[in-house]
């Protein structure tokens, strides 16, 4: 059970997070779903202009898991799937 609620408590701020970044993704004609939260690692999809952008690579790094690994301290990774 307890690990249930850290699962909940964690996809809660992974889902913080990515909405503190959508506005500067939405900004280039993007966006981002989140797949799955999973063994600390956490699946994301770029969509719009994300997915595919040669840029998307550094705004995976350097925003994204950046942003939610200073939301939930726990994630180890963030991947991105197609």
């Amino acid at each position: 059970m307890t690990t249930e609620i850290n699962h909940e408590a964690t996809v809660t701020k992974v889902m913080f997070a990515l909405e503190s970044i959508r506005p500067f993704l939405n900004k280039d004609g993007g966006d981002i779903e989140l797949i799955d939260v999973k063994d600390q690692k956490v699946y994301v999809r770029l969509q719009g202009n994300c997915n595919g952008c040669p840029m998307s690579f550094s705004t995976m790094k350097l925003g994204v898991e950046n942003t939610i690994k200073q939301h939930a301290p726990e994630i180890l990774e963030v991947l991105s799937v197609e």
